[in-house]
């Protein structure tokens, strides 16, 4: 089974989006597009061609581009905002928290550049802490989809799903590696591969580490239950206690800080249900800098061979 995840092709998951969006346009006339003059870096341009009359150029105001949005669903529409995702989440969490989540509006709201892997823009433009602040909304549904594929068809996927919605993708080309044809289930997490040594579960770009780690750890004679953890709320709390049961020890890698993102929503369910071992890969509790996306994620700790050192760390824990 693991053997059989092969790049398919690098392509950048924000790309995943355009595509998505125009096909849910084109499938639902009551999906609109707003952006806060980002539109090219949102890849919304084949939207825009396709539907002038539903697209919205909100400039440099994204607090007013919430506003809009969850006004235009009393009327019934479907809004798409889309910006980096540190001025979709950081820069309006007020207008996120009291129109979005708190109203129940059925905003979609889409955020490119996440993480580190934006790169060079550095530690204002990267976000780190995001998933965190969206995932304590009630009622905010929150996703990190791995790469193009699975990108595009949870922009299909969030156009169907009634009630707010947090996307979060990136920026960089990255390997695709997901079926071009899945259908995405909102809070069913994908298992990639089935083991019985450590679970690893990762979300966003990092669970192509996370394959190609498991393979690494494979060569080694070392079983690993790999979970692609799209949705991080609502969570697949049954997949997360059965792996644990399984294997006895944890290993959680995400592109975001240790506090709040993935990490934290797996020990919640861990510690209820299945205490175990438990290893994280996360930017320990910093900002980032400039730099190349490989460059920073060698420097913070979130590559392949961190992924492998933490499976063995967890391993030997559960041995003790």
């Amino acid at each position: 089974m693991l053997q059989d995840i092969k790049i398919l092709n690098e392509k950048e998951t924000r790309g995943g989006f355009g595509e998505g969006i125009l096909e849910a346009g084109r499938r639902n006339p009551n999906v609109v597009a707003l952006t806060a003059d980002l539109a090219g870096s949102l890849k919304l341009n084949a939207f825009i061609k396709e539907f002038p009359d539903r697209f919205i150029q909100c400039g440099i105001a994204e607090a007013n581009m919430i506003g809009v949005a969850a006004g235009m669903t009393i009327g019934g529409k479907i809004p798409f905002t889309t910006t980096f995702a540190n001025f979709s989440t950081s820069r309006v969490y007020d207008q996120i928290r009291q129109s979005v989540a708190y109203s129940d509006k059925n905003v979609k709201i889409c955020a490119s550049h996440a993480g580190l892997t934006l790169g060079e823009d550095g530690a204002t433009h990267q976000v780190l802490e995001d998933i965190g602040m969206m995932k304590m909304l009630p009622g905010m549904t929150v996703i990190v989809p791995c790469d193009f594929n699975q990108t595009k068809a949870a922009t299909l996927a969030v156009a169907e799903h009634q009630g707010p919605v947090y996307l979060r993708f990136g920026r960089p080309k990255w390997p695709n590696f997901t079926a071009e044809d899945q259908v995405f289930e909102i809070g069913k997490a994908q298992v990639l591969a089935e083991g019985t040594d450590v679970s690893i579960f990762a979300c966003g770009h990092l669970v192509w580490l996370a394959v190609e780690a498991a393979k690494e750890l494979a060569e080694k004679g070392i079983s690993v239950d790999l979970i692609n953890i799209h949705t991080i709320k609502p969570l697949d709390e049954a997949a997360v206690i059965a792996s644990i049961t399984k294997t006895g020890c944890i290993v959680t890698a995400e592109e975001h800080q240790i506090n709040g993102g993935l990490g934290d929503s797996i020990a919640n369910v861990a510690s209820r249900a299945c205490p175990a071992p438990h290893e994280y890969v996360a930017v320990m509790d910093t900002f980032g800098e400039s730099g190349t996306p490989k460059q920073l994620l060698n420097k913070y700790g979130l590559t392949k061979e961190n992924i492998v050192a933490a499976a063995e760390k967890a391993i030997a824990r559960k041995n003790k």
